[in-house]
């Protein structure tokens, strides 16, 4: 059974730093992309940062030299370090996994709230 189970989240002080991990398990990890997602309240969910089977990552404009996607690839977990933190990156963050087989599909985990305050 596919799973994506995110973890890391938590409260923040502006200019701070947080790691989530967020650790597939499932699935063969032959053609796919695998990033974070975020949705504020209020807000439409947004794309933060996504990594390919290929090894290109994208980042969203607002998060660039800020954040950095990764993947470890013995642990089948993928990481987002987020650094500066600024209270506009309050949301909650989700993991979305492609998987490009003889079909397309996708898949989201439970979400990890992040918080960045006083």
């Amino acid at each position: 059974q596919l799973q994506l189970v995110e973890s890391g989240g938590g409260l923040v002080q502006p200019g701070g730093s947080l790691r989530l991990s967020c650790a597939a398990s499932g699935f063969t990890w032959d053609d796919y992309a695998i990033g974070w997602y975020r949705q504020a309240p209020g807000n439409e969910r947004e794309r933060v940062a996504v990594i390919t089977s290929s090894g290109i990552t994208t980042y969203a404009d607002s998060v660039k030299d800020r954040f950095t996607i990764s993947k470890d690839n013995v642990k089948n977990t993928v990481y987002l370090q987020m650094n500066s933190l600024k209270p506009e990156d309050t949301a909650v963050y989700y993991c979305h996994l492609v998987l490009r087989e003889v079909v397309i599909r996708d898949y989201w985990g439970q979400g990890t709230q992040v918080t960045v305050s006083l």
